[in-house]
């Protein structure tokens, strides 16, 4: 997994409404590595969604890059986005219902990608579809509508419908929004499946916990600029046993800014502004002591070995 698949430079999406500029994303940077699984995460209005539909080709940065499978997606025109998005993209959405035709069968959701393709006739369609409903375990699924169908099943074909042509790359914004947590976990374990049997990256947008246990890296997205990620892994300690680790890291932009996680300023009450210092292998951050004094916070002569980080 050494070479990007999804790269984003400096993104920027800017709104306008009624005279109003909203700026959605401000200078976004993000790779993800080729069959990675990434969580993409953050408070609404935080701009996740607006970036997955930046990647999906469902809308265009107003400035920046952004290269998913080699594809630039600021350049294409309208004849490559309608195949980008047929070949190298698939999409899920939260609300189950919008992801399938309520009027055909499991099988004729999972094809109907195909077929506006242009790919497969007859028996080799029919191997396609019967190949992702027995990888996603919904073969039972076959000739049921979305209606007689539960929402995990739903989310499952959706997934299936997602990757019959193949794609690189599977977006999916809230998968699980709708699902309590057993069927969620049913849902990302389809995913993690998807990209472990099949190689295909993965960028999942979600609020959902259990989320954690399926992917090795969670980005998170703050003020429309991505702010820390955690990454994970698993290692054999001394005595044999299997641990798993996790460890979070501030996102240096392009610029040399970054965002200290909240829970880090909150507890030491950072505030306007920090005090530095460039120490031989780390740079140290502490509480600005002038604007704590200010504040009336009795500053203790000891922060700087308490709080260096």
């Amino acid at each position: 997994m050494n070479t990007a698949m999804i790269q984003c430079q400096s993104l920027v999406r800017i709104f306008k409404a009624d005279g109003i500029e909203v700026q959605a994303l401000q200078g976004l940077e993000l790779e993800v590595a080729n069959g990675d699984m990434v969580a993409l995460v953050g408070a609404s209005g935080s701009g996740k969604s607006t970036l997955l539909n930046i990647l999906a080709g469902l809308d265009k940065p107003t400035a920046g890059d952004a290269v998913v499978g080699g594809h630039n997606l600021l350049a294409m025109r309208s004849r490559e986005r309608v195949r980008y998005q047929r070949h190298t993209v698939g999409f899920v959405w939260q609300q189950t219902a919008r992801n399938l035709l309520p009027y055909l069968s499991a099988a004729e959701n999972i094809a109907v990608p195909m077929v506006l393709a242009g790919k497969g006739r007859g028996r080799t369609r029919r191997a396609r579809v019967n190949e992702l409903l027995e990888l996603f375990g919904i073969g039972h699924c076959r000739d049921r509508k979305p209606q007689e169908l539960s929402g995990g099943e739903q989310q499952r074909v959706a997934i299936a419908t997602a990757l019959v042509n193949g794609p690189q790359v599977l977006l999916a914004d809230e998968p699980t929004g709708e699902l309590d947590e057993a069927t969620s976990d049913d849902v990302l374990a389809a995913m993690e499946h998807a990209n472990a049997e099949l190689g295909v990256t993965v960028l999942v947008v979600t609020h959902d916990p259990l989320v954690s246990q399926h992917v090795r890296r969670t980005v998170q997205i703050r003020d429309g600029r991505t702010s820390t990620e955690v990454l994970r892994r698993s290692e054999v300690d001394e005595h044999g046993e299997e641990q798993h680790v996790h460890e979070e890291f501030a996102v240096l932009d392009r610029v040399g800014r970054l965002q200290l996680p909240s829970d880090f300023t909150v507890a030491l009450d950072m505030r306007e502004r920090v005090r530095l210092a460039l120490e031989p292998d780390h740079i140290g951050v502490w509480p600005d002591a002038t604007t704590r004094t200010a504040a009336g916070i009795a500053t203790e002569p000891d922060v700087k070995e308490a709080t260096d980080e």
